[in-house]
């Protein structure tokens, strides 16, 4: 008799132990104040804000048009990185006064199902026509073993010249991996 209390609380300091275990690696859950400080907007904002602060060029000159960043090692692909370092580059220029094209709504675009808006060099200057647009704004990233470089540039699209560039480095963790890895062909 004396054998089934002593089964009953060896089983139960189990059961609290094991639950101790998942608890200890389980990863908490983000706030909704940590993500609003989540360095990754910021540093896409500081990349625009360089840009524009080379681009000698007027926001009456004519709108932008911003291209999906690309994977370098495979420039018709793109992935939830690349998507949204775009668009968070176009909000800032569009914040700091530029007229941006949105080229989701655009049929004169060539769009890529679940690519983004993937503009290739023979192409940019039929579209900067289509859209009277002054330049392109173009990027590309390469994952390494532990960060993520973004280059950025500003293409006149007539000439296909740089007229602005900026390089910068994303960690590549946990948050990076993932965005990364919902990537589409």
């Amino acid at each position: 008799m004396m054998i089934k209390p002593l089964l009953l609380a060896g089983a139960l300091s189990i059961g609290l132990l094991s639950g101790c275990a998942t608890d200890a690696n389980r990863v908490p859950e983000i706030t909704y104040e940590a993500a609003a400080n989540s360095p990754f907007v910021a540093t896409n904002y500081r990349a625009a804000d360089a840009l524009i602060s080379q681009f000698r060029a007027s926001p009456d000159g004519g709108p932008l048009i911003v291209a999906t960043v690309v994977n370098i090692d495979a420039l018709d692909q793109s992935s939830t990185l690349g998507r949204l370092i775009s668009e968070q580059v176009s909000a800032r220029f569009s914040q700091r006064g530029w007229a941006m094209v949105e080229m989701k709504f655009r049929s004169a675009v060539y769009m890529k199902r679940g690519e983004g808006e993937l503009i290739l060099t023979r192409e940019i200057g039929e579209v900067a026509r289509l859209n009277k647009a002054q330049a392109v704004i173009l990027g590309s990233y390469g994952v390494s073993g532990t960060v993520v470089f973004i280059n950025m540039k500003i293409v006149q699209p007539g000439s296909n010249i740089v007229v602005a560039a900026y390089d910068y480095v994303l960690p590549y963790n946990n948050e990076i991996r993932s965005m990364l890895v919902r990537s589409t062909r």
